[in-house]
């Protein structure tokens, strides 16, 4: 018998992607870091020495694969390739290789017709991209299968760039897109894909690498309607506010207020895009909501809008948030400016003329330090909305923090920038010279949507529509109703013998009633057979 003491083996394993292979400058030696390729595992074969092939083939030899690289001038590229990984013709290393890498541009793949024979049999990845969405039909990688009936093609790699490879996983993104028609060459590649530090992503067949195609090219999609949105109201707001605050007094008084558009114009413009935009956050919940209590069910799809809506939540935040700093970096330059600093000396000068020695108005003291302090706090509390948002962040809270910061703490931002809102307001929409060219001051355009918002919100936390609501999220549905009947004593569930609990809402919804014995009807009773505090409906 061997006895052998795991306690005198130190044995660590490394993070391949954690050790960054780019050499430092003045280093001699032309290997680096990497362990012995092992044995039985697959020869990977690269075809093309540019730079994504230089990085992958580094990758690669790190990882324990032994590296064989095809080229058509395997003297000139030898010098570009770290020594563990040969570099020989192309015909040497497809014949060699188990796994080939195809890392040459999408029109030169017909140069490798005359490599048919070599290839037969085995696993191509593609790793090539196109110049625009949708540019070739059907996509390289269905191209290249044309090519090589006889080799089993797999798309990937096509979203990782040449610097993720060289620098590690945590300067860059460590997701792998693959697909393929055959499974055992895709099982390959995503094997592959793990000892190299990546995370496989399978999207199926072979038809899908359009789209892992099209995924380098997409120019953030899902800031797409947010940015529209943000940029939209922006336009609105800034031309209202020009129209009251600059063109007005000059059409009516001659007074030249164009100095106050780049500055002022735009700092009062930046807090009403912010407190739409975060109205625009919890609206399409409340949407959701109404909707899910109208049809009495869970089960049925929000329209495709209100899905996009929902999606892009994160987003609208983010650009509420962008405007909400931006609007306190305005106000604090707006004492710098040099027409803050003439009109505190009209005003001095003004004061001194007609022998007003002391100018204090609590009213106005009052409404200004409310008003700050408020708006501070409604900035304090979004930007803890923002940060825990980033993914480094949620990650490290559970569920239910998560949604007490982004819902509860959410609503608390928006009922904050609300009020400072209507200080900032105060009693100006009582003023008739407010209006001007009876057009009413800017801040009850923008209360609209909040107000409505949160009276929703409170709408909804009114405990029969809360009641009601929390029963269909937990499967309760209005056309179908389930009774939970007590099992009897001897064990056995008897409906004839046990008369099952009713739920009180039977009679007004004109929905169907389902008696199952046994079953736990959702928000009705919970597992001990006590009425849970939402059965009852309003």
């Amino acid at each position: 018998m061997i006895h052998v003491d795991f306690m005198d083996c130190n044995i660590t394993m490394p993070d391949d992607m954690a050790k960054p292979l780019i050499r430092e400058r003045g280093d001699s030696s032309r290997g680096f870091e990497a362990s012995s390729s092992e044995v039985g595992a697959p020869v990977i074969g690269i075809l093309g020495t540019g730079d994504f092939s230089r990085s992958l083939a580094r990758r690669l030899v790190a990882s324990g694969y032994q590296v064989v690289v095809g080229s058509r001038t395997p003297k000139r590229s030898v010098a570009l390739f770290p020594d563990e990984a040969e570099v020989t013709t192309q015909l040497e290393a497809a014949s060699q290789a188990d796994v080939v890498f195809v890392a040459i541009f999408p029109e030169h793949y017909s140069t490798l017709v005359h490599l048919k024979a070599a290839l037969a049999g085995k696993t191509l990845v593609d790793v090539s991209n196109s110049l625009r969405i949708n540019q070739y039909e059907p996509s390289n990688a269905e191209q290249l299968a044309d090519l090589f009936p006889e080799s089993c093609v797999v798309k990937g790699f096509n979203t990782v760039s040449a610097w993720t490879l060289q620098t590690g996983a945590r300067d860059g993104s460590r997701q792998v897109f693959l697909c393929s028609n055959s499974s055992r060459a895709k099982k390959t590649v995503m094997q592959l894909c793990g000892r190299m530090g990546f995370i496989p992503i399978d999207m199926g067949v072979l038809s899908s690498s359009v789209e892992i195609e099209n995924r380098p090219l997409y120019l953030f999609p899902s800031w797409r309607l947010p940015v529209i949105c943000c940029l939209s109201l922006f336009a609105f707001f800034y031309l209202y506010n020009f129209l009251r605050d600059v063109l007005q007094p000059y059409v009516t008084a001659g007074k030249k207020m164009f100095y106050k558009m780049p500055i002022e114009t735009v700092n009062v413009t930046l807090p009403c895009v912010a407190l739409v935009m975060m109205a625009l956050v919890y609206l399409p919940g409340l949407l959701a909501a109404f909707l899910q209590l109208r049809w009495g069910t869970k089960y049925k799809r929000f329209p495709n809008w209100l899905d996009c809506w929902l999606l892009g939540r994160k987003q609208f935040g983010l650009c509420s948030f962008m405007c909400a700093v931006l609007h306190a970096i305005y106000s604090l330059c707006l004492p710098m400016r040099k027409s803050a600093r003439y009109k505190l000396l009209n005003q001095a000068v003004k004061q001194v003329k007609d022998h007003v020695e002391d100018s204090w108005v609590d009213e106005e003291v009052w409404r200004m330090e409310l008003y700050l302090s408020v708006g501070i706090l409604a900035l304090g509390v979004l930007s803890l909305l923002a940060v825990t948002s980033l993914p480094s962040v949620s990650n490290t809270v559970n569920w239910r923090e998560f949604s007490f910061i982004q819902s509860t703490l959410g609503y608390c931002a928006l009922s904050l920038a609300t009020l400072h809102t209507l200080l900032f307001g105060w009693d100006r929409a009582f003023d008739a010279g407010q209006y001007r060219f009876y057009m009413p001051p800017t801040f009850m355009l923008v209360l609209i949507l909040p107000i409505v918002v949160l009276v929703g919100r409170t709408a909804l936390l009114l405990p029969c529509v809360a009641g009601r609501l929390k029963q269909i999220r937990r499967g309760w549905e209005k056309s179908r109703h389930i009774r939970f009947m007590l099992p009897e004593e001897n064990g056995h569930n008897g409906p004839e013998d046990t008369s099952p609990p009713r739920m009180q809402s039977d009679e007004c919804s004109g929905g169907e009633t389902a008696e199952i014995p046994g079953l736990h009807a959702p928000g009705e009773y919970d597992l001990e057979g006590r009425h849970a505090p939402f059965g009852k409906s309003g």
